[in-house]
């Protein structure tokens, strides 16, 4: 299937800028650049949107709560953001959250945990886990169903849903019903064919996906870590029912497909969905992509299913 046209459109706008030198660049100043790379769309109105504290692995860490309407002890969905570990934050991915919030039903709180290379792996999985069992233990004080938690997270987000699963299989608890996993990062090798046949051109390319990776794991062996490559974990029965988003044209796509078919013969129940003519990160293009705003739907009905 050849690419979206919506989607080549999008490309056009980015061809003329120069990919960096990952060589040398500085992981701060590319965040602050990328950060702010695409204009804010007006996202959906919310009952109330707020901004709060929740408990890292180190300390406090900012959130921001999506109430779509008055209704009482709504589910809770617990969001991570992408950005390759290294950049992304609460406002990036605001009118996703939005979205998500309006169509699951659920109370959104999307959490901003720390990033690399300022705080390396595996300061970013233990933030979303312990930020997640916050949430569930506070559910009460912030209006929320909490024995309904779904997780879901884009990209980077998609690895640390998966860390928070793995991590809550092993301590039993808490009880996760679904996660939402689009176009996730699941291995460290940078290795699959669609890496290779989609490293540049797509928006993510393969060097800047390596470089990703040079920032967040900084010592030996951490690659093999299941918190950080999931790929890799001697086993994943245990975690939950899963929805696996995939892009046709993503140097992620392969590995996203292989861990789905992982989950598949571990027992655990997973719709998986390529989206042929996507690329990496259109998820947040739902506003003017109509593939996207499809794919979108669909994922927000697994979820809501799973939390009715």
């Amino acid at each position: 299937m050849p690419l979206d046209k919506q989607i080549a459109g999008v490309l056009q706008q980015f061809r003329d800028l120069p990919e960096p030198d990952f060589s040398q660049i500085d992981a701060a100043q590319y965040r602050q650049f990328s950060d702010n790379l695409l204009p804010a769309i007006p996202g959906d109105p919310m009952n109330e949107v707020r901004d709060l504290k929740v408990a890292g692995a180190d300390g406090e860490l900012d959130a921001r709560l999506y109430r779509p309407s008055e209704e009482p002890d709504l589910p809770l969905l617990v969001f991570f953001h992408g950005g390759g570990f290294v950049m992304g934050n609460l406002d990036t991915h605001d009118n996703l959250c939005r979205s998500l919030a309006r169509q699951t039903e659920a109370v959104v709180v999307s959490v901003a945990y720390r990033l690399a290379p300022e705080h390396p792996f595996p300061a970013a999985p233990l933030d979303c886990y312990a930020a997640t069992c916050w949430l569930v233990e506070h559910a009460a004080e912030l209006g929320v169903d909490g024995s309904r938690l779904a997780l879901a997270g884009d990209s980077a987000g998609g690895n640390l849903a998966l860390a928070v699963s793995q991590l809550a299989a092993r301590q039993r608890g808490p009880k996760i019903r679904h996660q939402c996993l689009f176009y996730p990062v699941t291995d460290a090798g940078c290795d699959s064919p669609s890496f290779e046949a989609f490293a540049d051109g797509y928006l993510l390319s393969a060097g800047m996906m390596r470089w990703f990776w040079q920032q967040y794991l900084q010592e030996t062996g951490q690659a093999d870590d299941p918190l950080a490559s999931p790929m890799r974990a001697e086993a994943l029965d245990g975690l939950p029912p899963t929805t696996l988003i995939t892009a046709g044209f993503d140097p992620l796509r392969d590995e996203g497909e292989a861990f789905a078919q992982a989950l598949r013969e571990a027992g655990v129940p997973v719709r998986l969905q390529r989206c042929e003519g996507m690329i990496h990160g259109f998820i947040s293009m739902a506003p003017f992509v109509e593939g996207a705003a499809q794919a979108l739907t669909d994922a927000a009905a697994d979820l809501r299913g799973a939390l009715q």
